[in-house]
């Protein structure tokens, strides 16, 4: 374990996955800027470790992942409110490596669109997701209004934008807000073992098709197909040697391929 100096926040590498951990479950790890910045600087250090292919993001506890901004705290979070990386430590960044959310207990406001930032969320079949801060005039600048309509369609992201009514994990599992739901207590070892399995991959194609499915939500279909075609070609060498290995019986049944998750 691999701690930051920050107590709000932990860093820890588990494989080939760097676990970062909102360390306030007093306060239902309510984000405050303290652990803000040191959310930054957990996302720093994911980046420039190349050990750490997948990122996943969890809170302290099984009571929450994330209750959003500590309102008790609310001015501290000021300094931030116009910082590149975001307020809530880097949600206006675009990640350059997959990233997944490991969600137990209550997923709101803020931490929602900590959520939403992942690539993938797991989530327990006790967690609860909403953005409550409409209740308090706190608006969403964490990038909710932008990627929730992305991942679940302009309707449903209306109704929880407005309302600001919990859901439970059946009903975001249901709108493609939860990709998967597990037991209780397991949605970290469940988002280990799936983040293992994508870093497990060949690693220069898996960047290239995240990069060019990301892209695929603001571009017009023309040029989002020109920019997976020049991606494409540039991969195409190490896909045709994993489609030859394919052929030749490795990687079948879901088995790993050997060699794979190589840079």
């Amino acid at each position: 374990m691999s701690p930051l100096d920050q107590d709000q926040v932990s860093y820890e590498l588990r494989g080939q996955c760097a676990v970062i951990t909102i360390d306030r479950p007093e306060r239902r790890n309510a984000v405050d800027g303290a652990t803000a910045d040191a959310l930054a600087a957990a996302y720093q250090r994911w980046i420039a470790d190349d050990a750490a292919k997948v990122m996943i993001l969890t809170g302290a506890g099984t009571e929450a992942f994330c209750a959003g901004a500590d309102l008790k705290a609310i001015e501290t979070l000021a300094p931030r409110l116009t910082a590149d990386e975001g307020p809530l430590g880097f949600t206006r960044l675009t990640a350059p490596k997959p990233a997944i959310a490991a969600i137990e207990g209550w997923c709101l406001a803020g931490g929602m669109e900590l959520a939403l930032w992942c690539d993938l969320r797991i989530a327990a079949e006790s967690a609860r997701f909403g953005f409550t801060e409409r209740r308090f005039g706190v608006p969403l600048i964490d990038g909710g209004t932008q990627r929730l309509p992305r991942i679940v369609g302009l309707g449903r992201a209306m109704d929880l934008v407005l309302t600001g009514r919990v859901i439970d994990v059946d009903e975001a599992k249901e709108i493609g807000l939860v990709n998967e739901s597990v037991a209780d207590g397991s949605a970290l070892e469940r988002a280990l073992e799936l983040g293992e399995q994508i870093a497990g991959f060949p690693w220069v194609t898996m960047i290239a098709d995240r990069e060019s499915t990301l892209e695929a939500q603001g571009l017009p279909l023309a040029e989002g197909m020109a920019r997976e075609a020049a991606r494409g070609t540039g991969t195409v060498i190490e896909g045709a040697a994993g489609a030859a290995r394919f052929a030749a019986g490795e990687g079948r049944h879901g088995a790993g391929v050997e060699g794979t998750g190589s840079d």
